[in-house]
């Protein structure tokens, strides 16, 4: 059964930085594009950045320069660094295969706030 399950939020300042994880099963983690998504209070899920099994990354505009999404294969984990965060980056982030496939997780909540 596919799993993914997210952690590392919390609440940060502007301008801080966190790192999110995403511990996926083996057979989600090796043959997929990983995302990482979000969805803020009101608005649907976005999708914010990708990375292909080789390497190859893609970000939403609002995110090139401060987030950099990696993956470990060795440990099926994939991250996200988020440095220079906004206010507007307050959401509940989410993993899952890109294009999504799988159920979500419970997500992780991450707060930008003074």
């Amino acid at each position: 059964q596919a799993q993914l399950v997210e952690s590392g939020g919390g609440l940060v300042q502007p301008g801080g930085s966190l790192r999110l994880s995403c511990a996926a099963s083996g057979s989600i983690f090796s043959i997929n594009a990983m995302g990482w998504y979000r969805q803020a209070p009101g608005k649907r899920r976005e999708l914010v950045a990708t990375i292909t099994t080789y390497g190859s990354t893609h970000y939403t505009d609002s995110v090139k320069g401060r987030f950099t999404i990696s993956r470990d294969n060795t440990k099926n984990t994939l991250y996200l660094q988020m440095n220079s965060l906004k206010p507007e980056d307050t959401a509940v982030y989410y993993c899952n295969a890109s294009p999504q496939y799988y159920g979500w997780g419970q997500g992780t909540q991450v707060t930008v706030s003074s």
